[in-house]
């Protein structure tokens, strides 16, 4: 189906930088997003913001991308927000797998820019 398929973008919002995945999240697209967090944790903003409010699924390569990310931003100074509200599919990955609390999590995109 046309625009089904994962997309991962990013721009630049107040100084942050804002990575908004979409779609279904795999071992096929979690190379580009563990590329485009690599990047944000490069560029010395001061916060990154992963608007995950509209990624359908995401699975285990996705949140190792997410872990990296989180690593990767702790030892650049910056920080790192996931943005919800998650759908159902991703919260479970964060449940089952009990890595929900590595993160610093906000139910909105609006939230997350400004906690």
């Amino acid at each position: 189906m046309i625009g089904d398929e994962p997309v991962v973008t990013s721009t630049t919002h107040e100084g942050m930088t804002v990575v908004r995945p979409r779609g279904d999240l795999d071992q096929d697209s979690a190379p580009l997003l563990t590329g485009i967090l690599a990047e944000a944790a490069a560029s010395g903003a001061p916060r990154t913001v992963v608007d995950l409010s509209r990624t359908r699924f995401a699975d285990s390569s996705v949140l190792h991308a997410l872990l990296d990310a989180h690593k990767a931003h702790r030892a650049a100074g910056t920080a790192l927000v996931l943005a919800g509200p998650l759908q159902v599919a991703v919260r479970r990955l964060f449940d089952i797998t009990g890595t929900g609390p590595a993160f610093h999590m906000a139910d909105s995109l609006e939230d997350a820019m400004t906690c």
